[in-house]
């Protein structure tokens, strides 16, 4: 592994947000079976691990440490987190740039091979500049605590484009990119990768499964692919398909279980991009699911904790797409009951808009509450 970007970085990388969760305690992980999966990936010569400092507040980083700084020396993995300037609500310059030093002491990191400003899109671009996050994160690169800077994006390619050219020294970029999303409008998949590869910049990607949508897809994409490779995970469709791209650092799999750690390894330790026949069977797969009206949520629940009527958003979309993709509509009302017994339903939507503001999949969501609460309330 050497310091250049991308030369010698493994194409897949551990991405720190989905860990298993203790049958104790669901606000702790799993930590056994954890560094199980950490062992695993560092095993097959994986080393890019992911995290962020809004992760499983705070959790994650800690599991970071646990699992992986304290167990392996700190010159065998590159570590990369994220500072979050519009995740809380009373934010201010000087409390988002003391999630630095909180970052280093959750990790016991010593330093991040990579920085992230987190997140960025037309709504909180501002904040990231009036709390002077650019010239922040250059110091501490200065300092020697960050090795490379870059930001996660969630925008439109005219403000990837605006921010390059303002922030010329970003390393890297982050972005959103799967084979569902390509051509989505609404997160312009293949429009922000061309723009990054426009920069030169490498990039790290994100959501490659699509919160794991893409590992199980419908019947009508999981029969294309299938019949293209009978034994290949259809996870391993959705992550060969971006990580054959041009310019990628690296691809993030969010992993839940050792056996999906073992999964990815299995394709990706040894990594052999598409042929042309792969991707022709994940072109139609993509035109089968454009054909599919579901709601794009990726379960990050970024919208979830400022909702002032305590609605579990993703939750109910998740009951929603059961009837939508997989015409189970009986599942669809016992999985709405059941998270919305003790929490607010999809009629209590006050429309104060928090939520919209906060998704990165830029989803209609009062629109898309109000027909939860149609199908399901009436």
């Amino acid at each position: 592994m050497t310091d250049y970007l991308g030369k010698d970085t493994p194409k897949l990388g551990f991405g720190l947000m989905r860990l298993p969760k203790s049958p104790d305690d669901p606000k702790k992980f799993d930590m056994d079976q954890v560094k199980a999966m950490v062992d695993k990936f560092m095993a097959a010569g994986l080393t890019y691990f992911d995290t962020a400092y809004v992760y499983d507040d705070g959790e994650s980083e800690r599991a970071a440490k646990e699992a992986l700084v304290d167990r392996y020396p700190r010159d065998s993995f590159t570590l990369a987190t994220k500072i979050n300037a519009w995740f809380y609500k009373d934010a201010t310059a000087e409390s988002v740039k003391a999630q630095f030093a909180t970052s280093l002491e959750r990790t016991g990191a010593g330093y991040f091979d990579y920085y992230l400003l987190h997140a960025i899109q037309p709504n909180n671009i501002q904040k990231y500049e009036d709390f002077g996050l650019f010239d922040f994160v250059r110091e501490k690169k200065a300092e020697g605590l960050i090795r490379h800077w870059g930001f996660s994006f969630h925008g439109t390619p005219e403000l990837l484009r605006d921010v390059l050219t303002k922030y010329p020294d970003a390393e890297f970029v982050q972005l959103q990119l799967n084979y569902a999303d390509w051509e989505n409008p609404a997160v312009t998949s293949r429009a922000n990768y061309e723009v990054a590869r426009e920069f030169g910049k490498p990039i790290v990607v994100m959501e490659p499964v699509k919160g794991g949508t893409l590992a199980n897809p419908p019947e009508r994409v999981a029969s294309i692919l299938k019949a293209a490779d009978p034994e290949a995970s259809l996870a391993s469709w959705a992550i060969r398909y971006i990580a054959s791209l041009e310019g990628i650092l690296t691809v993030l799999s969010g992993m839940s279980t050792l056996e999906q750690v073992e999964d990815n390894v299995s394709y990706m330790a040894d990594f052999k991009p598409l042929n042309e026949e792969e991707a022709a069977a994940v072109k139609k797969a993509q035109e089968a699911l454009d054909a599919i009206d579901s709601i794009p949520c990726t379960r990050c629940r970024y919208c979830a904790p400022g909702c002032p009527m305590s609605i579990p958003i993703p939750d109910i979309f998740e009951a929603r797409n059961r009837e939508l993709i997989w015409d189970d509509r009986e599942g669809a009302v016992r999985k709405y009951e059941r998270v919305t017994k003790e929490a607010g339903k999809a009629s209590d939507c006050v429309q104060c808009g928090q939520c919209e503001a906060a998704c990165p999949q830029h989803i209609n969501i009062i629109e898309r509450l109000k027909g939860c609460a149609e199908a399901y309330e009436a």
